[in-house]
């Protein structure tokens, strides 16, 4: 019996920890924590965190699209100025400003 004791007590600590561990993960990774009857007991959602989920899922749409317009403004901002017309209009105006002998 005595042969049994620290192998039980050693099994109750890897136990433990790997309780403690497992929660950590779950919380970490936004998992709801569980009672023991399976039921979420976190995070608890209500009608007024849903609604703000909504309101921010739709902003982040809006933001989204605007974005894209954006990038399509830059490339066509991009393109006229690596155009070679640009290129040549900054290197005569650079001939321009160099003093005369």
């Amino acid at each position: 019996m005595q042969a049994l004791a620290p192998a039980a007590s050693i099994f109750a600590v890897v136990g433990v920890v790997g309780w403690v561990v497992t929660t950590w993960l779950r919380v970490k990774h936004g998992y709801p924590l569980e009672s023991s009857w399976g039921k979420a007991i976190y995070p608890k959602t209500s009608s007024e965190e849903l609604e703000r989920i909504k309101l921010l899922s739709q902003e982040n749409a809006q933001l989204r699209a605007e974005l894209g317009s954006i990038k399509d403004r830059l490339g066509n901002v991009e393109r006229i100025v690596t155009d070679s017309g640009y290129s040549l209009t900054h290197q005569i105006e650079a001939l321009r400003e160099l003093p005369r002998n």
